[in-house]
């Protein structure tokens, strides 16, 4: 069985946890802004395609205690790297530290570098590695002098999809986004609502999760191109998320007052296969009404910081409380806001607040309605 270590942002590790024992995998563990579990190289392709929160998959080779640059180096280098990695390998390092006597990275990168080279010397009897091969990122990460030493086996992180090549500004990642939809308990029966879609993030994560469509099915990893990883182990996988698919009729919406915003997330819905699952407008907000007696209102309106000043910012929130007022009680909304004054500005003191982080702004989730 292999050990696989799952960062997230924080905030998210709940949600990660849960996907992880959806998905069968072992001895999961949620710690803060990681998840460890075991499972086999099979599962390795399945995390990788099926996970929506999670930032990357790590295949942890060894585990130890480093309080000196001699420990990190002997427990790196202890690590049979040529079991993993051929002798054409490209192999940079990468790794942070936190709470722990070896603080600088750099020096740490520069040392496990070094380990990694003299136990390959000593198995493939060279002097000197090319780098011309597949790409084998390391990763290691310093936790209360408990290093860790990981193959990464995603490549680009999690969030990026492949169906959103434009942006408009302030960006909200693919996997906040899903976070947020699954928060909000979205399972594709209730209508669902973005009144700030921007380029259409939320509600294309949400029309994935209705139809249950894994979110890394049309990309690709670093680790497929892996010797000791099967080719056959992805297309399994792939497989295995095709089948699983949902097929139906779903009411999701997403609107926005920048059309240029509505034609890139049309685009994007596009490019993610769920075009005929979510539908976009040139809309404003202060227009948005629904009939539907419940149903789900989740969005990531503008921060002061971003796109509005400050005042502008609190005038949008306090437009957003007065449209909320309109909907049916059995409405759920959930409000993703960095703003500190968000609640006296929208006009009502949240049912439930959870803190996240988008990016490395500080953020609180505003739930409101519908027994949160």
């Amino acid at each position: 069985m292999n050990t696989y270590l799952i960062p997230c942002l924080l905030g998210l590790e709940k949600l990660v946890g849960d996907e992880v024992r959806r998905l069968g995998l072992q001895d999961v563990q949620v710690e803060n802004g990681r998840i460890l579990c075991s499972g086999t190289d099979a599962d390795c392709a399945r995390l990788n395609i099926h996970l929506r929160c999670g930032a990357r998959v790590l295949l942890v080779l060894g585990q130890f205690t480093a309080r000196s640059f001699e420990e990190l180096f002997q427990g790196t280098r202890a690590i049979p790297w040529a079991d993993y990695l051929p002798r054409d390998a490209t192999f940079p390092v990468k790794g942070y530290s936190i709470s722990s006597q070896l603080f600088a990275v750099s020096s740490c990168q520069s040392i496990v570098k070094k380990a990694v080279v003299e136990q390959m010397k000593t198995h493939y009897h060279l002097e000197q590695f090319p780098e011309t091969g597949a790409k084998y990122q390391i990763r290691f990460s310093l936790q209360k002098d408990r290093a860790f030493l990981c193959l990464d086996t995603s490549g680009e992180g999690l969030y990026k999809r492949g169906y959103r090549a434009v942006g408009v500004e302030a960006p909200l990642r693919e996997t906040l986004a899903a976070a947020l939809v699954l928060l909000s308990r979205y399972r594709g029966r209730d209508p669902f609502c973005d009144p700030f879609c921007g380029s259409g993030t939320i509600p294309i994560e949400a029309a994935l999760i209705a139809k249950n469509r894994a979110p890394g099915l049309h990309r690709a990893f670093d680790a497929m191109d892996w010797a000791f990883l099967p080719a056959s182990l992805w297309a399994d996988a792939r497989e295995e998320a095709v089948s699983r698919e949902f097929h139906g009729r779903y009411d999701i919406w997403g609107g926005d007052i920048d059309p240029r915003a509505v034609a890139i997330a049309r685009d994007n819905a596009r490019k993610a296969g769920v075009d005929d699952a979510v539908r976009f407008e040139v809309a404003d907000m202060r227009t948005f009404r629904r009939d539907s007696p419940y149903g789900q209102l989740v969005t990531n309106p503008p921060y002061g910081e971003r796109l509005l000043e400050k005042a502008g910012a609190e005038e949008l929130y306090r437009e957003l409380g007065q449209v909320w007022r309109t909907l049916p009680p059995d409405w759920r909304t959930l409000v993703l806001s960095s703003h500190t004054e968000f609640e006296r500005t929208f006009g009502r003191q949240a049912d439930k607040k959870r803190k996240l982080y988008n990016g490395m702004i500080k953020c609180d989730v505003f739930m409101y309605g519908a027994h949160v």
